[in-house]
């Protein structure tokens, strides 16, 4: 019984770890004000179906959470909801809103637009100054974020300035996200 009670509590603790620790956009560019690091944005939307998927199948990988948390500040940002984020000198809300409407469209949220964010998900990089890195489009398992997470927190991505360069890049990276 001893054994199965540590299995158990193993298994918790495992889970548990496996989390990734979400913070806001403020809490965000506030802690990198602390201690400098790239922030991890997900933008999505409480009707948008991939990014219920993304949240299931690759968010919640053991490996994708554990190295999210460890190099960058992750933010969970609903790019139609009502928080009000201060970023680069300036106010951005959502005048638009309308409540009642979960799980439908609503109005999308300015600093969404701001960033011209048009698809969800939509994952946003930003350096340690809080500057846009780069935006990644759509649905990615966890073996196909695993090459943007590794890139952006590398630094690789400030050589890959032409096509064959990030074709090149691509062809030679291995996964090690693995289910």
């Amino acid at each position: 019984m001893k054994y199965w009670s540590t299995a158990i509590m193993l298994f918790f603790i495992t889970s548990l770890s496996a989390q990734v620790e979400w913070m806001s956009m403020n809490e965000a560019l506030q802690a990198q004000k602390d201690e400098p690091k790239k922030i991890f944005a997900d933008f999505y939307t409480d009707w948008c179906g991939p990014c219920k998927a993304m949240d299931k199948n690759t968010f919640a990988h053991p490996e994708v959470a554990k190295y999210i948390n460890m190099h960058y500040y992750p933010v969970k940002f609903n790019a139609e909801g009502t928080e009000k984020v201060f970023y680069k000198d300036f106010e951005y809300t959502n005048p638009n809103f309308k409540p009642n409407r979960k799980g439908k469209r609503n109005a999308q949220h300015f600093f969404a637009n701001a960033l011209k964010v048009s698809a969800y998900p939509t994952v946003v990089f930003f350096d340690e100054q809080a500057n846009v890195i780069s935006p990644v489009v759509g649905y990615k398992t966890p073996e196909q974020l695993e090459l943007y997470l590794k890139m952006i927190a590398t630094g690789a991505y400030k050589e890959l300035t032409t096509q064959e360069a990030w074709e090149n890049y691509q062809s030679k990276f291995e996964s090690t996200f693995k289910d």
